[in-house]
């Protein structure tokens, strides 16, 4: 029904960016909330980013306000996650996420991508 397909993941130095790009195939694309998360080394997957399907709503874990950007074009049926100031801490597999609304959950995942930034 949703299929999702990250890429733009990497090695970067500290400081540096990346662009994490998610295309959706999905007829209801416009109605889908979505989110990105990661997942470290023996850590439990956490929400970085979310945005609503109106596009107008938006959020951010506490960790990467200010350096993370999501945003999402519609047309072009893909999601972004714009990552500056990169810290080594940022290191994760990185999956995107959506959920048709009314759901609470997301229900449908990508396959990750793998950041990681050198210190």
């Amino acid at each position: 029904q949703v299929q999702l397909v990250e890429s733009g993941g990497g090695l970067v130095q500290a400081g540096g960016s990346l662009r994490l790009s998610c295309a959706a195939s999905a007829r209801t694309f416009s109605s889908l909330t979505l989110g990105w998360f990661r997942q470290a080394p023996g850590k439990e997957r956490e929400i970085v980013a979310r945005i609503a399907w109106t596009g107008g709503s938006t959020f951010y874990t506490d960790s990467v306000k200010g350096r993370f950007t999501i945003s999402r074009d519609n047309a072009k049926k893909t999601v972004y996650l714009q990552m500056d100031s990169l810290k080594p801490e940022d290191t994760a597999v990185y999956y995107c996420a959506a959920r048709l609304w009314p759901a609470t959950e997301f229900a449908y995942w990508g396959q990750g991508t793998q950041v990681t930034v050198s210190s």
